[in-house]
């Protein structure tokens, strides 16, 4: 049964009725709710709050350039998750958008009988990771 409503949530997400797209709405809501204050709306590192930082902001629409031609999309989403990306040294400015995607899933399932929050988790960071892609100079 949590099969069937993962596949359901994920078919009324990735939008089955034409309405929303991955990359062309929910990707796009993503990214500009969670990453256009500091990386920019066009991705380039321009945001609102890029000048506050400490340190400076990668041009995301050069991620596929910088690596030989090829999106890297376990990196990016390892990035954007947060919890697979810790290191032993310094600190990590960008926040970590898996463990908040986990908790505002449990807090408000976007649906009636939605998959577990990891589910849910996952599918925001995939659909963000494709916009990502799909920015790509």
């Amino acid at each position: 049964m949590r099969l069937f409503g993962q596949a359901c949530f994920l078919t009324m997400v990735l939008g089955a009725s034409g309405t929303v797209t991955a990359q062309e709405g929910f990707g796009e809501a993503e990214y500009m709710n969670s990453c256009a204050q500091c990386h920019g709306a066009d991705g380039t590192g321009s945001g609102p709050m890029a000048g506050y930082l400490t340190t400076s902001l990668p041009d995301l629409t050069m991620l596929s350039a910088d690596n030989g031609g090829i999106f890297p999309v376990e990196r990016v989403y390892e990035v954007v998750d947060g919890r697979a990306d810790i290191g032993p040294h310094g600190s990590r400015e960008m926040p970590a958008w898996g463990m908040r995607y986990t908790y505002d899933a449990e807090a408000r399932p976007m649906i009636d009988y939605a998959p577990a929050p990891e589910a849910q988790a996952r599918v925001r960071i995939l659909s963000l990771v494709e916009y990502l892609a799909g920015m790509q100079k």
